[in-house]
């Protein structure tokens, strides 16, 4: 059910089309806290064990490898190239997400109103639950992404932010397997990183 809090065992993460090609478009948001947002959602999965998938479109003809920064997280996950604008009319990526075994999907991507909208609209009407770190999206225009965020909450998409996807993972503090990796996705991408150093440095081990 779309209004249940996601656990790591319950959900998949596609990462959709963080390209250079697509970053040079994109004018919604300041492209280097999207970069940040991705990378906080691409080592959350990581760091948590979530399954997930990788696609581009034409990496090799006009939009550029999968950024380094996303690709160096998951050195051992081929992106998925399509030609196709919409991630869910190609088979290949269609069968990756069958393949999770998750129904509930976080998409992520570059440009929101088609990468992200068009793949969410279909997987909705097809029976997956669909949920959107509409901070690691970006688009042309902010209106653009903001009319694409109505249109895929309209269709029953629930909107998150990277910082919610991890804290929602985590949930408690005291799950010592997983707390110094989100402390380390703190520090390295968020504003609150720099009191997790601050308190690291005055408190020391009672920190934690």
């Amino acid at each position: 059910m779309a209004h249940e809090l996601l656990t790591p065992d319950t959900c998949a993460l596609a990462l959709i089309d963080h390209q250079p090609q697509m970053f040079f478009g994109t004018h919604s948001h300041e492209r280097t806290t999207i970069l940040h947002n991705i990378q906080i959602l691409a080592k959350t999965a990581k760091l948590f064990k979530v399954p997930t998938v990788l696609t581009t479109v034409a990496a090799d003809t006009f939009s550029g490898q999968l950024l380094p920064e996303v690709q160096s997280v998951f050195p051992q996950i081929k992106p998925i190239d399509r030609t196709s604008m919409n991630s869910w009319e190609d088979k290949g990526f269609r069968d990756a997400i069958k393949a999770t075994g998750r129904k509930k999907i976080v998409i992520a991507g570059l440009w929101t109103e088609v990468c992200v909208a068009f793949p969410s609209v279909q997987m909705l009407a097809e029976g997956f639950e669909i949920y959107v770190p509409t901070d690691a999206c970006g688009d042309i225009t902010g209106e653009a992404h903001e009319r694409a965020v109505q249109r895929v909450i309209q269709a029953g998409a629930v909107p998150l932010t990277s910082v919610q996807f991890m804290c929602e993972l985590q949930r408690d503090w005291a799950r010592g397997e997983t707390y110094e990796g989100c402390m380390e996705i703190f520090k390295a991408h968020t504003s609150y990183g720099i009191g997790v150093r601050y308190a690291k440095q005055i408190l020391g081990g009672h920190a934690s």
